[in-house]
């Protein structure tokens, strides 16, 4: 009970300080992937699991290698909103949780360019990134369907 009335003020907090979840339609990242990786969308559920640790390979069996933005970022913040579908509180107390298992969770990069950096050089990598930033070689994006 305690835990949640502490992520309820905080949550409360957020959302008092200006930290709104954005729509799809305002959405600032896109979803890049390792060229290697097959297809060209994703359902929001199974990104969602992957970003949650709890989707470890891909359709072909290739293991999945997430990345995460910074806990800071604006981009983190609408692509958890919009993709997990969860306060980052729930998100930050979810991994706790699961850190206490010997599950980590995804490595944490600071920048756009470190992001693109890592799924580049990483097969089975996906991340997401600022919709103005170029895609490198071995870089490119996938959509995100319902």
């Amino acid at each position: 009970m305690r835990g949640g009335l502490i992520a309820v003020c905080v949550a409360g907090a957020l959302g008092a300080a200006g930290f709104v979840p954005t729509t799809e339609a305002e959405s600032a990242y896109r979803v890049v992937v390792h060229s290697q990786v097959k297809g060209s969308q994703i359902p929001r559920a199974i990104l969602s699991s992957i970003f949650l640790k709890q989707a470890p390979r891909w359709g072909d069996g290739q293991p999945v290698q997430p990345v995460d933005q910074s806990l800071r970022s604006r981009i983190r913040q609408s692509f958890v909103a919009d993709v997990l579908q969860q306060p980052m509180v729930e998100v930050q107390i979810f991994w706790s949780r699961r850190m206490a298992t010997g599950v980590t969770p995804p490595p944490v990069k600071q920048t756009d360019q470190d992001v693109l950096a890592f799924v580049a050089a990483t097969p089975g990598a996906i991340g997401y990134v600022s919709t103005s930033i170029p895609l490198p070689e071995g870089v490119r994006e996938i959509a995100i369907v319902q």
